[in-house]
């Protein structure tokens, strides 16, 4: 371990000199491979404290997909079904936990995850190694590697691949800083543990919250303590399906995640798993042409002259109506918000992405009318009592 790493550049190119240190001891990382940037190692960082906590609190292998210092996707190792392993990739591989893992966390929001920073919560295996070979990524932060793991991450993207290896006992200083504009900003750090706990106190007619609907509000508590505020995170069978990201309004927040979550359900429409694709396409590509068949803008793909280029016959348009139907079937799903719901609109959003459980710290004035609108549609919410605002 070094005290210092010198940066190639800051944020930006014209940020130099840049560098990371300890002002005590050495540092907690030991780069394995590569030469990661400024960002790069934000991201690192932020994404192994979310990925130790969410192993510490459900005890399961955990992963997340980091992007711009938000998590695209964080998930725990549940069993997935063949549709997802499919709309993944990850049909034709064998699957370790920790893969699992990695595979829900990358899969949820594709688009968002291309370039991403991946972190694991345990030593990097070569079924995960494997995972990681074929997506496009900037780098990975784990405990470990096995040896096979790590050559065959070696290798990627022709050597200059970023592997960092993080001491798992390391502890940083209760007291954090940072400097803006020549200030220095000086608090403690954020050591909340969020468990089950947090959700003893139900305010709504329903308080019926089942063990796998805790985990999933605990996953999203957890996945928002790290990302960028205003945030909330919609989470089903441990692994966050939309997440909304550093909106100044909190609805917005709301409708940003709500989306994705429904383009994740969309993705497994029948349709979409059976659009007929042109031999070879890039899996980007894939992403991105169903992104847009998905959306209300499928004409752009579906255009004479143009479905050629993705696929070997012109497929039937999902319709608006298909799309309602379909999302109508969605259920289960988990919320979690890290500031309070300050009116009910967030409630009409969130239902109609199935959400049938919320984790929210309470404390607006019209908490009154986010209780009535989650009793008006059976949803049952904890009112966790506290904040998690990130930035």
């Amino acid at each position: 371990m070094a005290k210092e790493l010198e940066l190639k550049y800051g944020c930006n190119p014209n940020q130099k000199p840049a560098r990371v240190f300890m002002r005590e001891g050495e540092l907690p990382i030991e780069v394995l491979n590569g030469r990661p940037g400024y960002i790069n190692l934000l991201d690192a960082l932020n994404s192994w404290q979310l990925v130790k906590e969410l192993k510490e609190a459900t005890g399961l292998p955990a992963a997340a997909s980091f992007k711009h210092v938000s998590p695209a996707g964080a998930a725990v190792a549940t069993e997935m079904s063949d549709t997802l392993k499919k709309i993944y990739f990850v049909d034709d591989l064998k699957l370790s936990p920790l893969a699992t893992a990695y595979a829900r966390a990358r899969g949820a929001d594709r688009m968002s995850s291309y370039g991403d920073f991946v972190a694991l919560s345990d030593t990097c295996d070569v079924e995960t190694a494997l995972i990681i070979k074929r997506e496009v990524s900037d780098g990975v932060i784990a405990p470990g590697y096995t040896p096979e793991a790590l050559e065959i991450l070696k290798a990627k993207r022709k050597g200059t691949y970023n592997v960092i290896k993080i001491d798992p006992d390391y502890r940083p200083a209760p007291i954090e800083r940072k400097d803006v504009f020549g200030v220095t900003f000086e608090q403690g750090r954020n050591e909340l543990k969020i468990d089950e706990s947090l959700l003893e106190e139900r305010p709504t007619k329903n308080k019926e919250i089942p063990a796998e609907a805790k985990r999933d509000l605990i996953v999203s508590l957890i996945t928002l303590k790290y990302t960028q505020s205003n945030s909330v995170c919609y989470v089903k069978d441990g692994q966050a399906i939309g997440i909304g990201a550093g909106q100044q309004s909190r609805v917005h927040c709301t409708r940003l995640a709500g989306n994705k979550a429904d383009t994740w359900y969309l993705r497994q429409h029948p349709k979409v798993m059976a659009l007929p694709w042109v031999e070879g396409i890039r899996r980007a590509d894939r992403d991105n042409t169903i992104d847009v068949y998905i959306s209300d803008e499928h004409d752009d793909v579906l255009a004479e002259g143009v479905w050629q280029r993705f696929f070997t016959v012109r497929p039937e348009p999902l319709t608006r109506e298909e799309k309602r139907a379909w999302l109508d079937t969605m259920s289960g799903v988990a919320l979690g918000s890290d500031a309070f719901f300050p009116f009910g609109d967030n409630i009409e959003r969130a239902r109609k992405s199935g959400v049938e459980y919320i984790a929210q710290p309470g404390g607006s004035v019209r908490d009154d009318n986010v209780i009535e609108t989650c009793d008006r549609y059976g949803i049952a919410m904890a009112f966790t009592g506290i904040r998690l605002f990130h930035h």
